[in-house]
């Protein structure tokens, strides 16, 4: 698991529209808040996605990007973005390597059967790339909310 204090790992990882976008963009220009989720269009993750959609104003304010990773398909996440007019990046790991790193991959059981899935979680990065805060098993209700006020208090000191 990753930790506060950790450097976050480095990525350059494919956008909904196919445009390379990686964590160094960010560094140093505002803080960046990643986060992991399972799967486009369902309905934890569609609820975590319009709140941080819907807050993307106060986090422009903040100066805090917001980034949407998980396993789907770039055009899974163009589909689930123009769905729900999200506006978060939306980024995808198919063969997994950053999920790696963020140590978000899980077994679970599903129907008696076991299978990798990503576990929520949510890291928010400084602009040096250290990690601040490292959330692990996240439920989706409110989170984007409480990730906004973790920001907002790292800009005041």
């Amino acid at each position: 698991m990753l930790h506060t204090g950790d450097l976050a790992p480095r990525f350059s990882l494919p956008t909904a529209d196919m445009a390379q976008c990686s964590l160094e963009e960010f560094i140093g220009r505002g803080y960046v808040i990643i986060y992991f989720y399972p799967k486009d269009d369902t309905p934890g993750c569609t609820l975590e996605a319009l709140e941080f959609t819907d807050l993307q104003d106060e986090f422009a304010q903040a100066r805090t990007e917001v980034i949407a990773i998980n396993r789907d398909s770039c055009v899974t996440h163009g589909a689930f973005r123009d769905k729900y007019g999200l506006t978060v990046h939306l980024l995808s790991d198919a063969d997994g390597e950053v999920c790696a790193a963020y140590d978000v991959i899980r077994e679970k059981l599903l129907y008696g059967v076991a299978r990798q899935s990503i576990v929520r979680a949510t890291f928010i990065i400084d602009l040096q790339g250290v990690i601040r805060h490292a959330f692990y098993d996240v439920k989706p209700k409110g989170h984007a909310a409480a990730m906004l006020e973790l920001v907002r208090e790292l800009a005041a000191t």
